[in-house]
């Protein structure tokens, strides 16, 4: 019967294939399905493991995330969620956390796959998608990712859009709209401004992760470090000058590219020195190795805070900084 209403939509009879597919989604109708779960030797789909680690995020981002949670959980069709931000701000973690507090089976597109430089491919790729998870004997079990979906779908009306590409995201529509409600469907962009309006309409729930404070990006920070000196049990930690280094920072980076530089800074930090990580820190946010005591004094590090940057002791510290002073 969906195979049915796929057709008759792609004979242009959309309200005759919008009732079949209307009636399937009553809870009184018995819709048989052919397979236990989504094929493993599908090209386009790829399961995720889904991690146990708490994702962090800022408070307001968080209440999204526990909303779309408790929003499925109430079964109402409320099921297609758009998370826009820059890069590195959690978007694609975010929807593994959203399976895991779901507890489903966490399914990703891989559009590389879908695009396909013969002419129409790729739209019945994405359609080929659509069809495969709609045979999913139990959909209540999954969530459908598409992460970076501007990857195939953008503002159909854009001048320098090649038609290939406005077919796709007509192919999605349509996807979109048949779509079972007991899917959750989470897709991820950096180019919201770029979409189709009609395609953000689809979307039950926009979920904004472009709203870090620097408050929240300090606080995020921390809880990184506290876990990769936990995993190495590296005893070297001071916060407050962890927090010191940050703020030299001219702009804090986001999420992705901090965890980046905070993990590679502990990984690279020489084992015989605590707070070797804290020197590395340093030279990544602020482009240069911490090695004059005066200029670092004058950033409000104290002699304690400057000998462990410096790796040097504190009466050789307080020494230095004495002579330039006696020779001003």
């Amino acid at each position: 019967a969906r195979d049915i209403a796929r057709e008759l939509d792609s004979l242009g009879d959309t309200q005759l294939a919008a009732y079949v597919m209307s009636l399937l989604s009553t809870s009184d109708v018995f819709v048989p399905q052919t397979t236990d779960e989504i094929p493993c030797n599908s090209p386009f789909l790829d399961k995720i493991t889904r991690t146990a680690d708490t994702l962090l995020l800022p408070d307001a981002i968080t209440k999204d995330i526990i909303g779309i949670v408790n929003a499925v959980k109430k079964n109402i069709g409320t099921n297609k969620f758009l998370f826009q931000g820059k890069p590195g701000t959690g978007k694609t973690q975010a929807a593994i956390q959203v399976a895991r507090l779901l507890g489903r089976d966490l399914f990703q597109v891989n559009e590389a796959a879908l695009i396909d430089s013969k002419l129409g491919q790729t739209q019945k790729n994405i359609a080929e998608v659509f069809r495969t998870v709609s045979m999913i004997a139990k959909p209540s079990q999954v969530v459908l990712l598409f992460d970076e979906l501007d990857a195939i779908a953008l503002d159909r009306t854009r001048s320098n859009d090649i038609r290939e590409m406005g077919r796709a995201t007509t192919e999605v529509l349509k996807g979109l709209d048949y779509l079972q409600n007991d899917i959750v469907l989470i897709a991820t962009t950096n180019l919201f401004a770029h979409f189709d309006k009609a395609l953000t309409r689809r979307f039950d729930y926009v979920v904004d992760f472009n709203r870090y404070t620097n408050d929240d990006l300090l606080d995020i920070a921390e809880k990184m470090l506290d876990r990769y000196l936990d995993k190495i049990k590296l005893a070297g930690r001071d916060i407050r000058l962890f927090r010191k280094i940050l703020k030299q920072a001219s702009a804090l980076p986001l999420p992705g590219e901090l965890q980046n530089i905070i993990k590679t800074s502990v990984a690279f930090s020489d084992p015989e020195n605590g707070f070797d990580y804290m020197r590395r820190l340093y030279r990544e946010l602020c482009g240069e190795m911490p090695t004059d005591p005066k200029e670092l004094q004058a950033k409000g590090f104290t002699i304690r805070e400057i000998s462990l940057l410096m790796g040097l002791s504190k009466s050789g510290i307080g020494r230095e900084l004495q002579e330039e002073i006696t020779n001003e």
